[in-house]
């Protein structure tokens, strides 16, 4: 399908290329100043071997690009593993079976007895737009009480930017936000018509100057793991090993854990954080989001 003026695609070329120098890419530097940051239009197409015009038109949305050229776009614009498969989605070159509705997201019975099971581990089940499907006494311990969030605004994200005591949590905020906008990023790739998505980004858009800024640069990310750092407002600071495991089933859900190794402060502060907010009979646990 013809990409619009406006096109995804488009402006992830044009950002792309302003995140990169001539230095960088090995072409000499200019005598004249630069009145943009980044390559020119010209650069990035001297570097791919295709036509000014053609690379032209492609920003512009005018013409689809082949699959030679976006492989000659991935390493002109020097783009890494998550970056080639965002270009490739947006491109619809992604080789993906054709997109029918999405049901409604549930969270199947083995993951929710396996949520039960982690007494001691925070986890949360993320779903298509990063909605928090479900969790565990241990994630409410540590996050926030899910149950007590309206339904509609229980996203990772959502959450990440205007929850006050989410948001403090983080010690190192800008950089896991950052990572969160990615990863959305990479999420909006593989579902561009997703009303509930394009709200959601919407409403952050207007609401968070930060948000707006890091959406525009188009990074992305499908990264599974990596460290938080954390400031809990009962016991103090924790450093945990974030991971995450997509579903076998398509759902495009995903487990998200936090652990620390055995031995470690952290590892006996968040056992004290447990112990402490242990759930009381009754308590909800999970819950499924019916949209």
């Amino acid at each position: 399908m013809k990409q619009t003026p406006d096109s995804p695609l488009g402006a992830f070329l044009r950002a792309r290329r302003a995140q990169l120098t001539p230095r960088e890419c090995g072409l000499p530097e200019a005598d004249t100043p630069r009145r943009v940051a980044g390559l020119r239009r010209e650069e990035v197409a001297r570097l791919a071997a295709i036509s000014v015009d053609y690379y032209t038109r492609l920003e512009q949305g005018r013409v689809r690009a082949s699959g030679p050229v976006l492989a000659t776009l991935v390493r002109a614009l020097r783009l890494d593993d998550d970056q080639k498969t965002y270009l490739y989605e947006l491109a619809g070159r992604s080789g993906a079976r054709p997109r029918r509705r999405r049901p409604a997201q549930q969270v199947r019975p083995a993951v929710r007895r396996l949520l039960d099971q982690l007494t001691g581990t925070p986890a949360l089940v993320l779903g298509r737009r990063l909605d928090i499907l479900a969790w565990n006494q241990a994630a409410v311990a540590l996050y926030t009480d899910f149950a007590a969030v309206p339904a509609d605004r229980r996203n990772y994200v959502y959450l990440l930017f205007t929850d006050p005591v989410v948001r403090e949590l983080h010690l190192s905020w800008e950089h896991d936000a950052r990572d969160a906008v990615a990863a959305l990023r990479m999420a909006a790739a593989a579902e561009p018509d997703d009303p509930e998505l394009t709200r959601l980004v919407g409403t952050l858009t207007i609401q968070d100057a930060d948000f707006r800024t890091w959406w525009a640069e188009h990074h992305v990310t499908g990264a599974g793991d990596g460290t938080k750092h954390y400031r809990h407002r009962l016991v103090g600071d924790l450093t945990l090993d974030c991971d995450t495991w997509t579903s076998p089933d398509g759902s495009g859900q995903r487990l998200m854990t936090l652990t620390a190794e055995t031995g470690t402060t952290s590892h006996d502060t968040l056992r004290i954080l447990n112990s402490w907010t242990a759930r009381r009979p009754g308590t909800p646990r999970t819950e499924d989001l019916t949209r």
